[in-house]
């Protein structure tokens, strides 16, 4: 019957497609996780530019409009920009090169609104900075990300088609293993058969061997990507960025992570099962 355990190439198969698996998963929930945060912390976000093109009347301006988004109720917070961090954001946009002084740069306001910034809440900004500053601009932050959550939601998409994928791959892997397996054994198996033996009983024999190979590689596969995950959300940590969350290393994902393997050794029992069955049907 069956040989023993790893006797093949399968366990080392499944290994590779849990450990990609895992991986795939694991983008996806992480930037699921930095979507959702950057929604949150966006969303009550707004930025106010006043473009006077003189610079007493721009920091005259500035200053009537901060007083004014203070005294609004809907504000909770309601600070400017110093001048060096504008020129800083600029930078890029000139090559790298110094800004001219003559150039007109707006003077701008961080907004943090109790509700979100929509279109509504937008208006009533705008209305309370007519007097005080005319040349103000009102936009919302979550506008300007718009395209980066796009594409975050993409790529979780891409995700979840690869995972799809791996797991056709697995499946079709353990229906060829069985297959094998089975033809490998076919003189014994008539042997069962005339003793008596009954295809349930043949079919469990290929099942434990399916099982424990999927088992061992399907733990091999989920421990290396864990110990690449871990590594990696260790550098992450680096990185002051909200577009890379540091949930890389919270136990939470790693067990939720851990239903794959899971998944993997019950869905390669089950295709065993189906195709050990219909191929002995067919040997009868």
């Amino acid at each position: 019957m069956p040989e023993g355990r790893l006797s093949g190439p399968m366990p080392w198969v499944i290994a590779i497609m849990v450990f990609l698996t895992v991986l795939a998963a694991a983008a996806g929930l992480l930037l699921a996780s930095a979507s959702a945060d950057m929604g949150q912390e966006i969303a009550r976000q707004a930025t106010v530019q006043v473009l006077a093109a003189e610079p007493r009347e721009r920091d005259a301006e500035q200053a009537r409009a901060l007083s004014a988004l203070r005294a609004l109720p809907q504000v909770t917070d309601a600070s400017a920009v110093p001048p060096a961090k504008v020129e800083q954001l600029l930078a890029p946009w000139f090559g790298g090169a110094s800004i001219a002084s003559d150039l007109p740069i707006p003077a701008l306001i961080d907004v943090t609104l109790t509700g979100p910034a929509d279109a509504g809440a937008l208006q009533r900004l705008r209305v309370a900075l007519e007097r005080a500053a005319p040349s103000a601009r009102v936009d919302a932050d979550g506008a300007w990300l718009a395209p980066v959550r796009g594409a975050l939601q993409s790529l979780q998409w891409l995700a979840a088609a690869l995972i799809v994928l791996l797991g056709i791959a697995t499946a079709a892997t353990v229906v060829l293993a069985a297959r094998s397996s089975l033809g490998n054994h076919r003189e014994t198996i008539a042997i069962v058969h005339l003793l008596g033996g009954t295809d349930h009983q043949i079919s469990r024999l290929f099942q434990r061997r399916m099982a424990l190979d999927a088992a061992f590689g399907a733990i091999l596969g989920f421990v290396a990507s864990a110990a690449l995950l871990y590594a990696l959300s260790r550098q992450f940590l680096e990185l002051d960025t909200p577009l890379v969350p540091v949930a890389g290393a919270s136990p939470l994902l790693f067990a939720v992570l851990f239903v794959i393997p899971v998944v993997t050794v019950l869905l390669a029992v089950l295709m065993a099962r189906l195709t050990i069955l219909g191929a002995l049907r067919k040997m009868l």
